[in-house]
């Protein structure tokens, strides 16, 4: 390498040679002339020469399923070199090339332009800015059938100068995770964080200095080529992001809050589908300023509830069925007081019914009964669960954690409890995520990922695993327990309004008091984490949202809605995630006809046709049967305006008529009756949705 750099340094050398001497010649006879003052400067500046970086073209970040979120469009600065068009190919041309010009950028007239062209001739200028307004690619098709330009760049003199712009095609979507890098190279982000891989290796050229400071190309042959970077492809699904900012920013807007945060994170490999962080500006707009998500620490609230319960189970012998006195919801602790949300207090409540209400007493008097004499062992048990350090996520910028210890000055009687229910400790939304994802991965913490793949090309050159923080957060025993209080938080606790029939929810509602001046205020900032389907996680997602304004202002009613609509929306995609059909349609072969679904005049003359008794319950067209013994009885199949209908049973035939004459655009696979549809019956149909269904 080091014999390869001297053998072009040395070939420099000689050209710059070569050239001082073909200078000297040309002064000799009389092509160069000396000038006075600002003229002489002029030539002169146009003689120095310099080895300048060449950018490489930096690499492409794309989503999971290879969709483009960042990549580099070429533009080109357009500039003229007045000394190489022959007399006539100039004269002919520059009244016509002037008016295009003129017309094309809007920034000079075409009297204007004719005079910097002639004026560029007449100093015999190589090199003149034509625009400070860049083109892309087929603005520069364009220019080069031009008069004059159409010679090309050794016969009319036109130079295109190519200048990299970053695109994200996909606009705002996921923006501060996508990320920036200026020239200073500082940034946020992917674009900062793998920066290194994304560059590439820059190249060098020979420049010439022009007149004003500028500087041109020389192609002497010398230079050093440059190195595109390497492409990077994401974890993230363009349509789950989709989904959660478009969740998140209707809750964001209807409450009037500050800023929100949305990240949803595939339970068994860690991989994050998708990260929102809007932040509302002056105007009441929305938008990407920061990643809260990575590097935004806040008091975690009663979602932190779940690791006080973790350190209470593993650490003593108390039990979900244990009671507790919460009184009447306040309870004093040396001059500060612990309330509950429900006035007059929940009385004496078992320890999982405590978790299911979200009881601030109950969890600081558990706390303090069993670890007040301790305090460090309860500490203990939070560095133990990796949430006194970072995580070590792939995107630079991550907040650290904040966890008071015994030994620390502004350590008191009353830090315990407090932490107990999430306050004077402060977390990173993912931090609390990847808690609540190890409960859901059978006790195993995995560190979120952003990046999985690292290439050149089609190659492969990097393949990044999932890393494991913690094989195991605690014993099997506790797991149980946890996971059975989480799902009881949505049957029957704080966020029994998100429950519904199709899957279950497991997670732990949050409402921590904000901070501001040493003083907490009546401004709250609301979140729910937690993980679905209960029975068997698939994904598990954190949903945060800052002073929402209104008389709803608790996890429950705020944050827990737009969890929810993610879940619905991801599990009407999934099917793989829904329950199998009902066999109780099955009828005995060559005893009873298979009728479930479909037309009620056509099923009614079947069912004729076969000697079939059948009666109606309805005078509607679409109907479901129900099987009495070996009769039939019809019952409406309720289909609605812009609503998904149940088409499960339906024939092919049936199922396509009544499916794409909502306006939805049907998948399908198998063959014989439907036994799955991805979108759920009732759920409301918006322009270009796409279902799926499964015969069998």
């Amino acid at each position: 390498m080091n014999i390869k750099k001297s053998i072009l340094l040395r070939v420099r050398i000689a050209f710059l040679l070569v050239f001082v001497f073909a200078t000297a010649v040309a002064i000799k006879v009389g092509r160069i002339q000396f000038f006075e003052g600002e003229k002489w400067k002029e030539v002169s500046d146009q003689m120095s020469f310099q080895y300048r970086p060449v950018k490489a073209t930096r690499g492409n970040i794309y989503s999971d399923n290879g969709s483009l979120l960042a990549t580099s469009l070429p533009f080109y600065k357009v500039a003229f070199d007045a000394t190489i068009a022959s007399d006539e190919l100039f004269n002919n041309g520059i009244d016509s090339l002037a008016y295009r010009l003129s017309r094309f950028f809007k920034d000079q007239s075409a009297e204007a332009y004719k005079r910097m062209l002639r004026n560029a001739r007449e100093a015999n200028r190589q090199y003149t800015p034509l625009s400070s307004t860049t083109i892309g690619y087929q603005d520069k098709k364009t220019l080069e059938e031009w008069p004059i330009f159409r010679a090309g760049r050794l016969r009319g003199g036109i130079i295109f100068e190519k200048v990299d712009k970053r695109f994200r095609p996909f606009s705002n979507l996921s923006l501060r995770t996508i990320g920036f890098i200026n020239e200073n190279e500082r940034g946020a982000g992917l674009e900062y964080s793998f920066n290194d891989e994304l560059a590439g290796q820059d190249g060098e050229a020979l420049y010439q200095r022009i007149a004003g400071g500028s500087w041109k190309p020389v192609f002497d042959g010398t230079e050093i080529k440059t190195e595109q970077g390497l492409d990077i492809e994401t974890t993230i699904d363009i349509n789950l992001q989709d989904v959660s900012e478009t969740a998140l920013l209707r809750a964001l807007e209807y409450h009037e809050a500050d800023y929100g945060v949305v990240a949803v994170m595939e339970v068994a490999t860690g991989e994050i589908k998708a990260i929102s962080n809007l932040s509302r500006n002056s105007k009441g707009n929305y938008y990407e300023r920061y990643n809260y998500a990575v590097g935004g620490l806040r008091e975690p609230g009663s979602t932190f509830k779940l690791a006080t319960m973790i350190a209470l189970l593993e650490n003593t012998n108390i039990k979900l069925s244990d009671t507790i006195n919460t009184g009447n919801g306040v309870h004093k602790f040396y001059k500060d007081v612990v309330r509950d949300h429900e006035k007059g207090g929940y009385g004496t409540i078992t320890v999982k019914e405590a978790f299911e209400v979200s009881s601030n007493v109950a969890m600081a008097k558990l706390v303090d009964k069993y670890f007040g004499k301790q305090p460090s062992k309860f500490i203990e048990q939070i560095d133990k669960l990796g949430l006194s350090q970072p995580l070590g996520v792939q995107i630079k910028g991550e907040g650290i954690p904040i966890i008071k210890r015994p030994t620390d000055k502004d350590w008191s009687g009353i830090t315990l409890p407090w932490m107990a229910y999430g306050y004077g400790l402060e977390l990173t939304p993912l931090q609390t995520l990847a808690l609540y994802n190890a409960v859901a991965n059978n006790g195993k913490m995995i560190r979120p990922v952003f990046v999985k793949k690292i290439r050149k090309a089609d190659k492969v050159v990097v393949e990044i695993k999932p890393t494991v923080l913690n094989d195991k957060i605690c014993s099997d025993e506790t797991l149980i327990k946890l996971r059975i209080m989480l799902e009881g938080v949505v049957e029957r606790g704080t966020a029994a309004n998100i429950k519904n029939s199709h899957y279950k929810i497991a997670g732990k509602t949050g409402t921590a008091q904000i901070l501001e001046k040493g003083k907490y205020t009546k401004k709250y900032i609301t979140s729910f984490a937690g993980y679905f389907p209960a029975e068997q996680p698939k994904y598990s997602a954190i949903v945060l949202i800052k002073n929402p304004k209104g008389w709803r202002q608790y996890g429950s009613n705020v944050a827990a809605p737009v969890f929810k609509e993610i879940a619905d929306n991801i599990y009407s995609r999934d099917i793989d995630m829904h329950a199998p059909l009902p066999k109780e349609f099955t009828a005995e072969a060559g005893v009873f006809p298979l009728i479930q679904s479909g037309k009620q005049d056509e099923l009614q003359f079947l069912c004729n046709e076969l000697g079939v008794s059948n009666h109606s319950a309805t005078e509607k067209d679409w109907v479901v049967t129900e099987r009495y013994g070996n009769s039939v009885k019809w019952k409406e199949n309720k289909v609605i305006e812009n609503l998904v209908p149940n088409v499960k049973g339906m024939t092919l035939r049936d199922a396509l008529f009544l499916l794409e004459s909502t306006g939805l655009k049907v998948n399908v696979s198998g063959k014989g009756r439907v036994v799955e549809q991805s979108k759920i019956p009732g759920t409301k149909i918006s322009n270009g949705n796409e279902i799926t269904i499964k015969l069998s």
